[in-house]
């Protein structure tokens, strides 16, 4: 995948509540392959006022979404975002231990646009973001268009 030259950098907000989780997904990012995701600018969060405060001052284009947290399920967050322009909302990625179907369902409805299921492959996370944020960010150029 391939931004075009007026692309802003990629801004990606991973929201888990373990510190080492959040770890492994900068170290994915800072080593992928892809040199959009490669180059993202990447914010963190451990609890959903976290993530709600960063989401209140700065627009990212894609959530990685821990499930649990330790102030509430992270499907609510998507959900809240679901509701609101959808040339706004970010791609959002549930990554989760959580892994029976009934919860990917639960999380497909909530607004997640894809799910992983920890451990996930360093290539899975990447691909499904190199998948996902092209439509998106064509959306958001042409605002008559569904996402």
């Amino acid at each position: 995948m391939t931004g075009a030259p007026t692309d802003p950098p990629l801004r990606i907000l991973a929201v888990d509540d373990d510190p080492l989780n959040r770890t492994l997904i900068r170290a994915i990012l800072v080593r992928a392959d892809d040199p959009t995701v490669r180059g993202a600018i990447l914010r963190e969060a451990g609890t959903l006022a976290e993530a709600r405060a960063i989401l209140a001052v700065e627009p990212v284009d894609v959530i990685l979404l821990d499930v649990h947290l330790p102030d509430g399920l992270g499907l609510e967050l998507a959900a809240e975002l679901r509701r609101g322009p959808p040339e706004t909302r970010p791609v959002i990625v549930a990554l989760t231990a959580s892994v029976l179907p009934a919860e990917q369902q639960a999380a497909m409805e909530a607004g997640c646009d894809a799910f992983l299921a920890k451990p996930y492959p360093a290539a899975a996370l990447v691909a499904t973001i190199g998948e996902l944020l092209p439509q998106r960010r064509r959306d958001r150029r042409d605002p008559t268009r569904g996402c």
